[in-house]
This record gives C-alpha cells, structure tokens and sequence, in this order.
C-alpha cells in the first residue's frame, strides 16, 4: 500500500490502484456523532440512528506515513490514519466522535460482493447494506404477502439485506478486497457510480487492504487472514445426514429409509433434548442434555448405529430455557448475562424464556464448553451439532467483561464458534466431529467447520427459498468459508405455506452436489411432506444419495484443497474465469470445485433451463454427454433427476463425472 501527495491533497492506492483520493473539495474521510436506537424482538432489530453530526473532514496534514485530519485548516485535528502495511490504522482524536465513514474510489462498471452471507443479491453493487447480525426473517421480500403477515404477526418480516451471518469484508471486480476491523454496527452503500462508503457506528481500529493478480490468490489470502476450516470428517462421503425428530420412532423411520437405498451417514436428531409445543410449531426443549424419555436407550442406539457406520448428531445453542436443569447450575455459578439491574437478562424465544450464558465470562465459556458441549454431548457418544442462534445478544444488557453490548452484539457468534471449536478440540476430534452454525461475523472460519444457510421458506421464493442457498455459499464462500449446506426442503412453514414434493426434489438435486447433503422436517414436521412421505420423493432422494456417494472422490479433493488453499467447494463462475465479465452477475448457478458447473432449477414447474456457460472451456452435459463452447447462453432440458449439470472437457475427473449416466 502506498501513500502519496497530489495537488489537491493525498491519495492511497494499492498494487497500483487507487482506492483512496483526498481533496478539500472531494474529501474522503468524515466523522461525527450520533445516538443510536437498536431494539430487538425475537432476533429481530428495529435499528435507527438519530445523528447529530457528519462532519467531513477537509484539511489533511501528511507526515511521514501518518494522516492528521481535521475540518478545516487552525481546527482541532479530529482523526489520526497512519499506514502500517496492508492496513490504515485509525485512531479517534475528538473524544466525542462516535461515527466513521469512509468513501473510496469506485469505478462505474465494477461489481462487489461478499458482505459476509448475503442472500439476496450476491453482487452488492447498487445497494446499502447494513451489517448486524439478526434473524433474516419470513419471506424477506416487503412486497410480498408472506412477509407482510409475518411482519403483523410479530415483525418477522425481514429484508434483502437481513442476514444471519454479516461481515464488513468486500471483494472488488478491481482484484482487492477491503476488511473493516470492528464489531460495532455498519454499512456498507454500494449505490453511488464513483464511489463506495463505508459507515460504522465507532472508528474501527483498523481498515485492512489486500490485492491480488487474481480472485484465487485473493480468496486464498482472504481465506488465510480469517482462518482455514479443517478437512470435512471422512464420513460425511458416506452419504446424507437424515434429519428426524420423532423421538424413538426416528431409529424405525431411518430403517425403512435405508431398506429405500438412501445412502446414510448420520442421523441427526435435534429433539434429542425432547420437545416443547408452541404456536410456532414444535420447538426444543433448552436444556442441553439427552431427553431419555422422548429417546429411551439413546446412548446404546448411538453405539449400535456407529457400528454400522453411521453417525448422531444432536442441537445446541447459547441459551439455557428458565426451566430445565442447567438453568439453575449456571445461575448458581453466576454465569448469566445480566440486565440493566443486574438481574438475569432474560430472553423472549416465544412462549419460554431463556438466559443468555456470558461468553465474555471465561470460567463461563469453558463451563459450556467442557460441562455441556464436552461431557453431556460428546462424550455421550455424538459426531456432531447443529450450533444454533448467535443473534440474541440484546444491546442493553451488561456483560462480564464490561464490554458495551452494542460492540458485543456481532462478536457474539465467533465466540460461539469459540466455545464449540474448544470442545471439540478438548476430545481431540477436530477433523472428525462436526458442527455447523446459521450465526456468524469476522473470525468465525477458524473456528467453525461448516455453515449452513438457516431457516429458508419452504418454496420457491426468489428472497426466502431455494435459490438464496446458492446466493448464500458463493458470498460467504469468497471470505474464507469453504464449507456450505441448507436444510434439504427449506425449514419455515407458516400462514398455509408447504412443501411440495417437486420443491423436495428439487432442494435435494442441488443438495447432491455441495459439500454436505442434510434433511431437515422443518418447523411443523407434520404439517409439511418428509422424504419418507412418498414414495416417489424418498426414491428420487435415495438415487441423489447415491450421485453424492459416488462424487465422493472429487468432494475430497476439494475438502482437501479448501484446508490447504482456502478455497470454497461452492465457487462463484468468474474465480475460474475472471476475463469473462459475463459471469459476474451469475447467483443462481455455481462452480462445484474448478470443474463442474451446476444450474439448479430454483422455480415451480419448470423442466428446462436456460443458462450461461463462461468462456475458456468446452462444457459437457452430465446426463447426455453433448458437448457445449463456453462463452454462450443456453437451454437445456432439465427435468426431475436431471438437473443442469456441465462438466469441463479438460478435467481429470472425466472417467468419474462419465460415470454419473449410470447412477
């Protein structure tokens, strides 16, 4: 990164390209002061800012590689900006600022992406994006009618820019990326031609630089600065993780789905701790630890499927509920967020209520850790999680350490990831046990081994369904999350809205070629179709199970290249060819590794579909073998069990990908 002086002032550029210019006319650096309004209902944020003051600020002193900036010429200097490598280092000197924005320098065709993980739109050019971590919401589209009943029903709505998993890091089409240091809230406004600002509500330590001659050595430097996940567990290949919550009767169902041909490698279990009943649908019961009445003998079923090489895998999340067991153990030791008074700070999930264990306690953190995720899971005998929530922190509460929940908020699901990680490395099973969290901010890679895309709507839904999955992996992918999975037919049920078996189908065609398959009988299990509640769903899924197996050796290769390189198994179209502009718009089809492409069909009753295969390859069909240029819009048939799949003509992989004709 390099600093310059110009006739009107300063500029800053790195490997060349300016991303920052300074004039008293044209300044880049504003501050201010402002009161914010942040309330939450359920995970969700009401968020408003009541600003004071947004003073830009025009007068630069430059020494040495040290900015000092103030007003104007004879004011008080007001913030100080020294380059130290790849990163502006940034230091308040006006005690009363508590706003930052920044604005670089942007071209009028470039693209953007990243954001953390993003649902809506995967080039965020365009639009503001603010960064705070929250429930998505139903639907997430306010034109809609589902999102409207959910915003009137309890302010459930969301957006397009609502997101579990926000992180101020962006990449450019210009071959640079931008990470801001900071947990406080922010965004990121994407909407002027001739420049991009950056906004936070505190001045960030630091804003972090980095370029690369091509998006693979910037994804991989980017993967290298967050962290790189371990390999995926060697029984993933096995097959897909059947999701049942039925109490004892899951063992019988997933007998008979096996006796269908389902290739099985775990079972997941999430009513493991047994079952709540609410208005919402059928809810968990908060207390951490195997519920032996809605699952006699559990420990010696886990022995027996593990026999047979098959995986449990239960749930978790922050939060103990006010009247299980664990509730009173970590009241006793004080290990509770606490209100404003000092009370317990407790949390309205919807008919229970539920205390918020401080992870900022450290005796807490390993409690939960050791206590809970350690002895009660992993040493019962589970292989893996569901590492729920992370959103709830609310922003009035006090905290152990002394940290303002305002900057705590963001934090909290990378100590989260922290607590789990911790647990698993405890055992010496990193590797092989296996978690997957919704809730993520800056540093969850390292900790984290998968992510899964949360609670979509069962249906189609260009903002809530199926095809915002593919969004999802290819934005989060980009910033070191190399491992990326959904619920197999979408999770929220609600106002009328099912599954239909084609929408099962579907999910599950798409499901086969990421890293993890898993099903999920969403919020109202018997309201809504099970893979085992047809027989032409379970065969259409069994015979997916088997595309996924037989793939197996190609997802290792990638499983291995992701701990070693950093690089996502989901990619987006332009990380293998950046000189063909025309994908970088593309989010509704991606990379699998370098060498298949893969076009899921994401709307209701359609068996074709059209398509962009990037140019500097030759493309062959899966299913038929015809051979295609790249660099060329197409159409191909698609119907159900043969979803748009191309391979690359050059791979190594040929003999295997031919080999799928026969699955």
């Amino acid at each position: 990164m390099k600093l310059e002086t110009t006739q009107s002032g300063f500029a800053v550029s790195i490997c060349g390209r300016r991303v920052l210019t300074h004039s008293a006319a044209a300044p880049c650096f504003f501050v201010g002061q402002g009161n914010d309004g942040i309330t939450m209902h359920r995970g969700h944020f009401e968020i408003e800012d009541r600003l004071a003051e947004r003073c830009p600020l025009a007068h630069a002193e430059i020494d040495g590689e040290t900015i000092v900036l103030a007003a104007a010429k004879g004011h008080p200097p007001r913030l100080g900006v020294t380059l130290e490598g790849n990163a502006l280092v940034l230091r308040a000197l006006d005690p009363s600022v508590n706003r930052f924005w920044l604005r670089l320098v942007a071209d009028r065709d470039e693209n953007v992406w990243g954001g953390g993980e993003q649902f809506s739109y995967f080039d965020l050019r365009g639009r503001r994006f603010p960064l705070w971590s929250s429930e998505p919401g139903v639907g997430r589209d306010k034109t809609t009618e589902i999102t409207f009943k959910a915003d009137a029903a309890g302010q459930a709505g969301g957006d397009y820019y609502h997101t579990y998993y926000p992180q101020p890091t962006y990449v450019s089409s210009a071959r640079y990326a931008l990470h801001v240091g900071t947990f406080a809230f922010s965004a990121f406004d994407f909407r002027d031609n001739s420049f991009h600002e950056i906004e936070v509500w505190a001045v960030p330590e630091r804003i972090e630089l980095f370029a690369a001659p091509s998006f693979v050595e910037l994804v991989e430097i980017l993967s290298s600065r967050f962290g790189r996940q371990p390999p995926l567990p060697e029984w993933i290949y096995n097959g897909a993780i059947i999701g049942l919550k039925d109490g004892a009767n899951s063992f019988n169902r997933l007998t008979k789905i096996r006796e269908e041909g389902v290739k099985v490698a775990g079972l997941w279990c999430e009513d493991w701790v047994g079952i709540r009943p609410t208005a919402f649908g059928a809810r968990l019961f908060w207390d951490w630890q195997a519920n032996e009445m809605r699952y006699p003998g559990l420990r010696q079923h886990i022995a027996e499927l593990n026999s047979e090489g098959i995986h449990f895998l239960g749930y978790v999340n922050p939060y103990l509920c006010e009247d299980g067991v664990l509730f009173k153990e970590a009241e006793a030791a004080d290990y509770f967020v606490k209100d404003a008074s000092g009370r317990i700070a407790l949390i309205d999930f919807g008919e229970f209520l539920c205390g918020i264990v401080d992870f900022t306690n450290p005796d807490a953190a390993a409690w939960f850790s050791e206590e809970i995720i350690g002895a009660r899971m992993l040493d019962y005998g589970l292989s893996g999680w569901m590492a729920d929530f992370g959103e709830y922190l609310p922003v009035d509460v006090r905290l152990a350490n002394g940290t303002d929940a305002r900057l705590a908020h963001n934090h909290w699901p990378t100590l989260w990831a922290e607590v789990n990680a911790k647990a698993v490395a405890s055992r010496g099973r990193t590797g092989e046990a296996v978690f997957f969290m919704r809730a993520g901010f800056t540093g969850i890679q390292k900790s984290c081994p998968l992510l899964w895309a949360g609670d979509q709507s069962v249906d189609f839904s260009r903002h809530d369904g199926l095809v915002t999955v593919i969004c999802a992996a290819l934005s989060s992918g980009l910033l070191g999350n190399s491992f990326h999975h959904s619920d197999i037919g979408g999770y929220t049920s609600l106002f009328g809205n099912v599954r239909t078996p084609e929408l099962l189908m579907r999910w599950a065609e798409m499901a086969a070629f990421t890293p993890v398959m898993r099903s999920h009988e969403g919020n109202r299990p018997h309201d809504n179709l099970q893979i085992d509640g047809d027989p032409a769903v379970l065969s259409h899924f069994a015979r997916m199970t088997a595309i996924y197996v037989h793939l197996a050796p190609y997802l290792r290769s990638l499983s291995l290249e992701a701990t070693r390189r950093g690089l996502p198994v989901q990619r987006p179209l332009f990380l293998h060819h950046e000189e063909d502009r025309r994908t970088y718009g593309v989010q509704d089809c991606y990379l699998y590794g370098r060498d298949v492409l893969v076009a899921p069909v994401w709307q209701a009753s359609q068996d074709e579909r059209k398509l962009y295969l990037p140019a500097g390859a030759d493309w062959i069909h899966v299913w038929t073998g015809q051979s295609f240029a790249g660099g060329q819009e197409i159409s191909i048939e698609a119907p159900l069990g043969r979803p748009a799949v191309f391979y690359r003509a050059d791979t190594e992989f040929e003999t295997l990908f031919v080999g799928l004709r026969g699955v």
